[in-house]
């Protein structure tokens, strides 16, 4: 690796964090994009200097969460890493962009179990763009509507078996298996990869969160705080997935 190469890597990392940063703060209050950071706490805006200098909320004091820290850290990590050892699949550059979405998403689901729709937007869009680049159009629109439709499908079976079990325990299920985010972020997925690569992720996630849930409900049940239907994000495994995907396919 070229030495000078880290004159603007490292500080494209930064920022490229403080926007993510931003966004996983400020989209799940107000749902579209702003230039003013947001309080997560009292939901006041205040001055962007604050933000970056890592300050504290002036109308209510409350201080920086450790992922504010963390991420500039966490992105230098892996875009030196995407430097080094670029997926044949993405390159380098493109690697970056999806990478640096694909945290966004993780983040915010994992801190809020949301996938919104002005991001699903914004990555259909963004790896469409990118799908039709690597795979053309056949591969990407395939892609895109083969793993809408499956996880569609998987969706409305979660919701008719949830509704079943519910019906015979006499209970009231508020959460279901499979949340509708999960279906538009496997079709963008789909787009990035195109047919037939997304029925390969699809069967990593699959796998990696079989294998993750019954861990965690041996875990739950072990410290006797196992609850049927405990809900666990999905989009990880899908993220995770897309990560091994880059990695383990070949540009055509």
């Amino acid at each position: 690796m070229n030495l000078l190469n880290l004159f603007w890597l490292i500080p494209l990392s930064i920022l490229v964090s403080i926007l993510i940063n931003h966004l996983a703060d400020t989209l799940p209050i107000v749902r579209k994009m702003t230039l003013s950071p947001i309080c997560t706490e009292c939901q006041q805006t205040f001055e962007l200097t604050r933000y970056v200098s890592f300050k504290a909320c002036p109308h209510c004091q409350t201080k920086p969460g450790k992922r504010r820290f963390l991420l500039p850290i966490i992105f230098i990590i892996t875009y030196v890493l995407l430097y080094l050892f670029p997926p044949e699949y993405s390159g380098i550059y493109l690697s970056l962009i999806i990478v640096s979405f694909l945290y966004l998403v993780f983040i915010i689901d994992l801190e809020h179990r949301l996938i919104l729709h002005p991001v699903s937007i914004f990555g259909a869009i963004l790896f469409t763009i990118i799908g039709l680049y690597l795979n053309g159009w056949q591969k990407t629109i395939l892609g895109g509507g083969i793993g809408f439709l499956f996880m569609y499908g998987l969706y409305l079976f979660g919701i008719l078996f949830s509704k079943w079990i519910a019906k015979k325990r006499g209970e009231t299920l508020d959460e279901v298996a499979l949340g509708y985010g999960d279906v538009n972020l496997t079709a963008i997925l789909g787009l990035l990869f195109g047919w037939p690569r997304i029925a390969v992720l699809l069967f990593f996630a699959i796998l990696f969160g079989g294998i993750f849930s019954a861990i965690y409900m041996v875990i739950l049940k072990v410290r006797k705080r196992y609850e049927l239907f405990t809900p666990i994000p999905y989009a990880p495994f899908l993220i995770i997935s897309s990560l091994l995907m880059m990695y383990i396919s070949t540009s055509k």
